[in-house]
């Protein structure tokens, strides 16, 4: 059995067949070209909001005003001894409270005995081995900063530095 040549098709069937497939093409052309410029809209966009996010972080810098240090007085410390242990241990300490300008700083200071107290007489119930290692001090550091905002409220004091600490 032979195969029968195929005919060429008329030229309007050409044409219609043609179609179709530059019709699907036109389609996928036009939705690369979408995807595309919505992707690069996006970047544009995302750029500039982090151009005006960093002007106004630039902006709230320049507006802060410098911190205060405050000295807390010299602590020496008699710290509770420990349940296998006669010699009695001492304690050391030397700290500076942070303040947010000098406005709370003239908020603070007229409470300075309050604060004193309340450092004196939470570390006097310390151990040594509260304070050993650096985890130690960490949990000394925030239960301070507690008790010293307690004391000054309603002002705020914004971190409790170590200068010196030294245990014997």
């Amino acid at each position: 059995m032979a195969k029968k040549p195929k005919k060429p098709p008329a030229e309007g069937e050409a044409a219609e067949a043609d179609a179709p497939k530059s019709k699907k093409k036109l389609i996928v052309i036009g939705a690369v070209a979408l995807l595309a410029l919505g992707g690069g809209g996006a970047f544009v966009m995302k750029k500039r909001a982090a151009a005006h996010a960093e002007g106004e972080h630039a902006a709230q810098v320049e507006e802060k005003k410098p911190v205060v240090f405050l000295d807390v007085r010299e602590m020496i410390l008699n710290l509770t001894p420990e349940s296998n242990q006669d010699k009695a241990k001492f304690a050391k300490i030397r700290i500076a409270l942070e303040l947010k300008d000098a406005k709370v700083e003239s908020e603070v200071k007229p409470l300075m005995p309050r604060v004193e107290d309340t450092l004196q007489v939470y570390m006097r119930e310390l151990r040594a081995s509260d304070l050993s290692g650096s985890a130690g001090l960490y949990r000394l550091r925030e239960e301070l900063l507690r008790r010293v905002n307690v004391a000054t409220y309603p002002a705020k004091v914004e971190a409790v530095l170590f200068k010196d600490v030294i245990l014997q």
